[in-house]
């Protein structure tokens, strides 16, 4: 058998193997920031419906709800959201708007008459209760409107 089909030959055995090895588990769900829209559609005019026009979603695609009361999200300026009363159910998105309104089980306001988060580049940052990150998501980009992390 000429080398390359017996080298050929071996790394389809391998990875037929690999493929068949017991008790392997997928990688655990996590709790992380997923997307920032961090420019709003249109021209920025600091109405509530273009400040709303930007926000930050968390996934939660672990098995189990999470409670993130105490948790804060930051953007590199120091502009702090600290989540209230708050439960991100499992396997769902809730998007952190900016700018005001009602809160729901899938979109939560923060309540802010101004922007947020830079439309050339920041670092959108997850903290526990007890202020240890959790997850960050950066972007440096004017090219696009959104990052997904």
């Amino acid at each position: 058998m000429p080398r390359t089909r017996h080298l050929a030959a071996a790394t389809a055995i391998t990875a037929a193997a690999l493929l068949l090895l017991p008790g392997q588990a997928h990688a655990a769900g996590t709790l992380r920031i997923s997307k920032i829209w961090y420019d709003s559609p249109g021209s920025d005019n600091r109405t509530n419906t273009s400040i709303n026009g930007e926000w930050v979603q968390i996934t939660n695609s672990t098995t189990s709800a999470v409670n993130l009361k105490g948790w804060t999200l930051t953007d590199t300026s120091s502009h702090v959201y600290t989540f209230a009363t708050f439960t991100l159910k499992a396997g769902k998105t809730v998007t952190l708007k900016t700018g005001k309104g009602i809160n729901t089980a899938t979109t939560l306001f923060q309540q802010r008459a101004a922007y947020v988060w830079n439309n050339d580049k920041d670092t959108a940052t997850l903290r526990r209760a007890k202020k240890t990150v959790h997850h960050a998501c950066a972007y440096n980009s004017t090219r696009y409107d959104y990052k997904t992390c």
